[in-house]
């Protein structure tokens, strides 16, 4: 079904809408911090008394610091939002009201304007990676000015998230908790493949959906194997494409992902602890094979949509981590999987399996379906879709979790690889 222009405008929106989510950052979060301070106020004056002296004040003024040292890596991602095909407005009148920003947010909108599809082509080579965003369709001439956007609460928790996100991916600090579920599917991989010399691993297609900010999927290129991310979240998008391509040495950059709230922290220090990132060059030696496609998988490696690319049966090996999970239609993605994996292809799937699937469009408020299936109830389609199971286990792994912190969630993922029958 041809995208129309309506749909266009609709995803230039959005996109201009999450820039302006990077811009804001922060007045709504010294606009929150500074909040503690009024609400310090109102208490007796002896309280106040004991309070400063146990440095409370003072931990706030480090917050703010830390705060706008995020901004200045925040403002790193965004300083040319155009190379993606979007105009850019400018920074000017972006500041809002630091009561109004965060003292009375928006009502969040869940799935606003994520689901929007793109196609845009992002490609790395050997040493540097440089990446092409462009529209298949025309672009329209017009669409909402990020000035006039303000960001909702579930817009910063985004943005939040991706810090979170740099922590895990691309940081040393994350390597347990990447291993953990990264390790075992880069180990399958290399067992499915160990008939074929290093060399001639270049030879061998392998996807990688839902890549994030695509550490995974440049682990598999660092492999020696042709590897394609996708990824349709802007928040992802634009935060990979500084670091694989406007990154050139380890530990070039520090956030401050844990300053946004006080709970569950065991003192200041692991608050307002800073991260560097990455901590790899990263890199690809020359002759290497990775790209990243933009846009929604199904839309993009479900149809034919680019003739002179077909997808089916070009893929030597899929990758999901923590993905099929969002889909709406579980049954169109494991179909997809297996139509556009080669003949003999294995897919390699670590999935949370506690709730029993984590489905992102479960009871959500934006009239989309969702089918949601208990974990027994995958495996049996997977099988009816076409493919056999193997190498069932399950591992325990956690997500952007504060290693310092008081809570954390393990979870039982459930892994598998599964090959494409014959």
């Amino acid at each position: 079904m041809p995208i129309s222009d309506a749909d266009i405008e609709e995803e230039q929106r959005h996109f201009a809408n999450v820039v302006t989510t990077f811009r804001k950052y922060v007045p709504y979060h010294l606009a929150a911090n500074n909040r503690r301070r009024k609400d310090l106020f109102t208490l007796p004056k002896a309280d106040q008394d004991l309070l400063e002296r146990l440095g409370y004040k003072q931990k706030l003024d480090e917050v703010d610091k830390a705060i706008l040292a995020n901004e200045v890596f925040l403002s790193k991602i965004v300083v040319d939002p155009e190379i993606f095909g979007a105009e850019d407005e400018g920074e000017d009148d972006h500041m809002p009201e630091e009561e109004d920003e965060a003292d009375n947010p928006e009502p969040s909108s869940i799935g606003s304007g994520e689901h929007s599809s793109q196609s845009h082509s992002h490609s790395s080579g050997s040493r540097t990676h440089s990446h092409s965003h462009s529209h298949t369709h025309s672009q329209p001439h017009s669409h909402s000015s990020p000035k006039q956007y303000k960001p909702t609460e579930f817009d910063m928790d985004k943005l939040r998230s991706t810090l979170k996100q740099f922590v895990r991916d691309w940081s040393a600090e994350g390597k347990e908790e990447r291993e953990a579920s990264y390790g075992p599917m880069k180990d399958a991989l290399l067992a499915h493949f160990s008939d074929i010399p290093k060399e001639e691993r270049r030879n061998f297609r392998v996807l990688v959906p839902g890549a994030g900010l695509g550490r995974l999927a440049y682990d598999v290129a660092s492999l020696g194997f042709a590897c394609q991310g996708n990824e349709f979240s802007h928040y992802m998008l634009l935060a990979s494409f500084l670091i694989l391509n406007k990154t050139d040495r380890p530990d070039m950059h520090t956030i401050y992902p844990y300053v946004h709230s006080f709970s569950n922290i065991t003192d200041r220090a692991s608050m307002l602890r800073a991260v560097t990132i990455p901590d790899v060059e990263p890199t690809l030696p020359p002759g290497s094979a990775f790209s990243l496609v933009a846009g929604d998988f199904e839309e993009i490696y479900g149809g034919e949509s680019d003739a002179n690319e077909p997808q089916a049966g070009v893929w030597d090996a899929i990758m999901t981590c923590f993905f099929i999970d969002t889909a709406k239609n579980i049954v169109n993605y494991l179909r997809i999987i297996h139509a556009i994996l080669a003949p003999g292809g294995v897919w390699i799937n670590l999935e949370l399996s506690t709730g029993p699937l984590l489905w992102h469009w479960e009871n959500n408020n934006t009239n989309d379906p969702s089918v949601e299936l208990d974990l027994v109830e995958v495996k049996e389609l997977a099988k009816m879709v076409g493919f056999e199971i193997e190498n069932e286990r399950t591992i325990d792994a956690t997500y952007t979790t504060n290693s310092q912190g008081m809570l954390g969630y393990t979870y039982r993922t459930a892994f598998w690889t599964a090959r494409k029958k014959i």
